[in-house]
């Protein structure tokens, strides 16, 4: 035993943990990037199980998460693309919609000549 250095031991373990923060943050991220949500301190915490905190503290980490994030806020969102439907695609879309209701107008209008038809079948028999 006099051979054992706890200041060593000690710094292997801080090592061992620190790495297995990184590795949790990272994949959090991947995770976070292929499900297409918001990347920030809170879902990357939440997401890798490490405390924000830690995220703070751990200045590589820190600079991703804020670096994705600004990255992030500048894409637009799903919510804006849709927001900019310009005049033309909204004519498109209505001339779309009214040729698709004419045609379940006549669909309609052919199935009650079909049902008169029917009920006449129906009232011969009587």
């Amino acid at each position: 035993m006099a051979n054992y250095d706890r200041t060593a031991h000690l710094k292997s373990i801080h090592e061992k943990r620190k790495a297995n923060t990184l590795e949790k943050v990272d994949q959090a991220i991947k995770r976070l990037i292929r499900a297409n949500k918001g990347i920030n301190f809170n879902s990357v915490s939440e997401e890798s199980g490490v405390s924000k905190a830690s995220l703070y503290n751990h200045i590589d980490i820190r600079e991703r998460i804020e670096s994705l994030r600004h990255q992030q806020s500048k894409a637009p969102s799903q919510k804006q693309i849709k927001h900019e439907m310009n005049d033309a695609n909204k004519d498109v879309l209505i001339e779309a919609l009214k040729r698709k209701i004419k045609e379940l107008e006549k669909e309609n209008k052919e199935l009650r000549e079909q049902m008169k038809k029917v009920y006449a079948q129906v009232y011969t028999k009587l």
